[in-house]
C-alpha cells in the first residue's frame, strides 16, 4: 500500500512539471497542400542536400547513402563502416556551398574507430566520383568511445562566412560531458571547411580544451538550420521527459544542460531543481511535453506565403511537422503540418523553394501548396 501511494505521488509530481504554464497551444493542421513522394522505400532518412543539378543526397541511418535523381534512387559505393546500434548510424550530410567548383559533401556518423570500446561522432569530407565516394578525409572525431549507444547528435550547416557548425550529443554522459570544454559531447562544434580550428574560436588556447567547441551545455541536438534572413545558425535538442529546446548558437554560450533543464528524468525523478541561473542561456522556445524533434528549417519565399518567415520542425513523437510562428525571435504561433505523416527525421527548404520532409518507413516526400 505504502508504495502505491509512493508511485501515485510520483506521477502526481511527474504530471505537475511537465505542465508549461501560459504555452502557446498549438492549432490544428489546415491542410491547403498535397504530397509528393520523390524517393521511397528509405528505411530512416537522416540528412538531405541537394546537388547543383537539382538531385539529392539522402543518408539513411543504417549507413547507405543514396543519390536521388527523377524519383530514381542510386546507391553511392565507399561509405565508411558505420556503428548502427539504436541511435548510431549514418547521420547528417551537407554540401560545400562552393561545391560547383570544389565538389566537397561532409557526412557525419557513428563508428567504432579509436583505441576504446564502443562508438563515438565522426566528420568527414570526401568527393563523389562514378557515384563512389573518394578522397575521404576526416575531420574531426570525437572522443572518447563509449558503449552507450545514444546521443550522437548530429547535424551540419555552413554559415554565411563559410565557416561548418556540426553537433554531437552529450553521449549519455551528461554528468561530465556538456559543461566541460575538455570533453567531448553535449557541444556545438565550429571548423574551417577543410577542418582546420578557427583562431577566433572561443576556447582556442585554453589548457586541454577542445579547441573546436563553439557552445556547449546541449544535450542531443538533432536539428540545426540558419536563419536566412540574419545568417544565425539555430538548433533544437531533445529534452529528458519535456524540455525539448530551440536556441540561437552564441560564440562561447553555456545552454545549461544538465544544471538547468524543463524536463524531468524518464522515471519521473528531478534532474535539476533549476530552470535557470546566471551566465547560461535561456532556450528561444522549450516544449512540455516533448514532441521528440528531429529536423528544422526556415521557410523563405513565395510558395508558401503563410509560412515565409517562420520555422519548421519534426516531431518524431506526434508524427507531425510543426510550424512554429515567429516574430522578433518570439513564438507566437504553432499549428501541426502533415498531420499522421509519419516519425519525421528531418525537414528541408530545397533550392527550388518547396518543404521535404524524410519520414521513417517512407522516404521524401514534397509538400506541394494547392
Amino acid at each position: 500500500m505504502r508504495l502505491l501511494f509512493i508511485l501515485l505521488i510520483l506521477t502526481v509530481q511527474s504530471c505537475k512539471a511537465q505542465e508549461k504554464p501560459n504555452d502557446i497551444p498549438i492549432k490544428d493542421e489546415v491542410k491547403k497542400y498535397s504530397f509528393e513522394t520523390v524517393a521511397s522505400e528509405i528505411a530512416i532518412p537522416w540528412g538531405m542536400a541537394w546537388l547543383p543539378d537539382g538531385s539529392m543526397l539522402v543518408t539513411e541511418k543504417s549507413g547507405t547513402l543514396y543519390h536521388v535523381k527523377n524519383q530514381k534512387k542510386t546507391v553511392i559505393a565507399n561509405v565508411p563502416k558505420v556503428f548502427t546500434r539504436n541511435q548510431g548510424g549514418l547521420l547528417d550530410i551537407a554540401v560545400h556551398p562552393n561545391y560547383a567548383t570544389n565538389g566537397w559533401i561532409y557526412l557525419t556518423y557513428s563508428t567504432e574507430e579509436g583505441e576504446e570500446k564502443g562508438a563515438n561522432t565522426k566528420l568527414i569530407r570526401a568527393k563523389i566520383e562514378n557515384e563512389s565516394l573518394t578522397q575521404i578525409q576526416e575531420l574531426y572525431k570525437a572522443q572518447p568511445n563509449t558503449n552507450k549507444a545514444h546521443h550522437f547528435g548530429s547535424r551540419i550547416v555552413f554559415d554565411n562566412e563559410g565557416y561548418l557548425y556540426f553537433t554531437v550529443g552529450d553521449r549519455g554522459n551528461h554528468p561530465e560531458n556538456p559543461q566541460d570544454i575538455t570533453r567531448d559531447g553535449g557541444k556545438v562544434y565550429r571548423l574551417h571547411d577543410d577542418g582546420r580550428i578557427p583562431s577566433d574560436n572561443p576556447f582556442v588556447g585554453q589548457p586541454n580544451a577542445k579547441e573546436a567547441v563553439y557552445s556547449f551545455g546541449h544535450r542531443n541536438p538533432q536539428g540545426m538550420t540558419k536563419n536566412p534572413f540574419t545568417g544565425q545558425i539555430w538548433t533544437h535538442e531533445h529534452g529528458p521527459q519535456g524540455g525539448d529546446e530551440i536556441n540561437i548558437v552564441k560564440k562561447a554560450a553555456n545552454y545549461g544542460w544538465p544544471v538547468i533543464t524543463y524536463g524531468i528524468d524518464y522515471d519521473g525523478s528531478t534532474i535539476s531543481k533549476l530552470t535557470e541561473k546566471e551566465g547560461m542561456e535561456q532556450p528561444l522556445y522549450y516544449w512540455t511535453p516533448s514532441i521528440a524533434p528531429s529536423g528544422m528549417t526556415f521557410v523563405s519565399g513565395d510558395i508558401y506565403p503563410d509560412w515565409n518567415g517562420h520555422l519548421l520542425v519534426g516531431s518524431l513523437k506526434f508524427q507531425y511537422l510543426e510550424l512554429v510562428k515567429l516574430k522578433d525571435n518570439k513564438v507566437i504561433e504553432r499549428q501541426k503540418v502533415a498531420t499522421d505523416i509519419g516519425r519525421l527525421r528531418n525537414v528541408a527548404q530545397g533550392p527550388d523553394g518547396y518543404i521535404y520532409m524524410g519520414v521513417e518507413g517512407k522516404g521524401i516526400i514534397k509538400i506541394i501548396p494547392n
